[in-house]
C-alpha cells in the first residue's frame, strides 16, 4: 500500500490557512500556492540520491554532492496543476514538464483524457503529478493511468488539500503511487466538494467562476 505524507511545515500550515480563506483574492491565492508548491518540493526531494563529485571552489578542491539516479518531470493535471507548477520549478529547474488534460463527461460524470503531451524519456524520469485537490480521486487516477500507459514506472502524487475518500480511491487503483499533501481534510460534501477544503482551485487561481 502507497503511504500518505502530510506535511506540517509551519510555512507550508500559515500559508495554506490564507490560500483556504474565502476573503483572499486572486492575486494573492495564486502567489501563495506557488510558494506552497515550492515548499512542497522542498520535502518531497528529501529523499532524491546523491552522488559524490570533485569540484573547484575558489579556494581549492573540494568533494561535494550532486543529485543522482533518475531525471524529474512534472506533470500538472489541466488546468489547476498549473497554478503549482511555478513554484516547483523554481526548486527543481531541471525538471521536464508534461501535461494532462482531462474533463468529465456530463453523464457518467468519469473523467475522460483530452490531452496529454509528456517529454519523450518517460521511462527514465521520477514523475510528480500535481493537482491541487484530491477530492474522489477520480482525475489523479485516471492522470497516473495515463501516464503508465505511456510508459511511466516511477510517480508522485502531489496535492494540497485531500479528502480520505480520495486518498483511498488512489490508494486502492495505483497502491505503488505515495500520495504528498499540504492538509488532509474530513470529508466530501455531496457535491463533491472537499470539507473545509479551499473551494474551487481551478476558478480561485485564474479568477473564472
Amino acid at each position: 500500500m502507497s503511504k500518505v505524507y502530510v506535511f506540517d511545515h509551519p510555512l507550508i500550515q500559515h500559508k495554506l490557512t490564507y490560500i483556504r480563506d474565502k476573503e483572499t483574492g486572486t492575486k494573492e491565492f495564486r502567489e501563495l500556492v506557488d510558494e506552497v508548491a515550492g515548499l512542497m518540493a522542498f520535502e518531497i526531494t528529501r529523499d532524491l540520491p546523491l552522488q559524490e563529485v570533485e569540484i573547484e571552489t575558489p579556494v581549492g578542491p573540494a568533494t561535494s554532492k550532486k543529485i543522482a539516479g533518475k531525471k524529474l518531470g512534472l506533470v500538472p493535471i489541466l488546468r489547476a496543476g498549473l497554478g503549482m507548477t511555478d513554484g516547483i520549478l523554481r526548486m527543481i529547474p531541471a525538471a521536464k514538464v508534461g501535461h494532462v488534460g482531462l474533463y468529465r463527461d456530463p453523464e457518467t460524470l468519469m473523467p475522460v483524457e483530452y490531452y496529454v503531451k509528456l517529454p519523450t524519456d518517460v521511462n527514465e524520469r521520477e514523475f510528480i503529478v500535481i493537482d491541487p485537490m484530491l477530492a474522489t480521486g477520480g482525475s489523479a487516477i485516471e492522470a497516473i493511468n495515463s501516464l503508465k500507459k505511456r510508459g511511466a514506472t516511477n510517480m508522485k502524487l502531489m496535492c494540497l488539500v485531500a479528502a480520505p475518500e480520495g486518498v483511498a480511491a488512489v490508494q486502492k487503483e495505483h497502491p505503488d503511487i505515495d500520495i504528498y499533501l499540504a492538509a488532509l481534510d474530513e470529508k466530501l460534501n455531496e457535491k463533491g466538494y472537499i470539507v473545509p477544503g479551499l473551494g474551487d482551485a481551478g476558478d480561485r487561481l485564474f479568477g473564472t467562476k
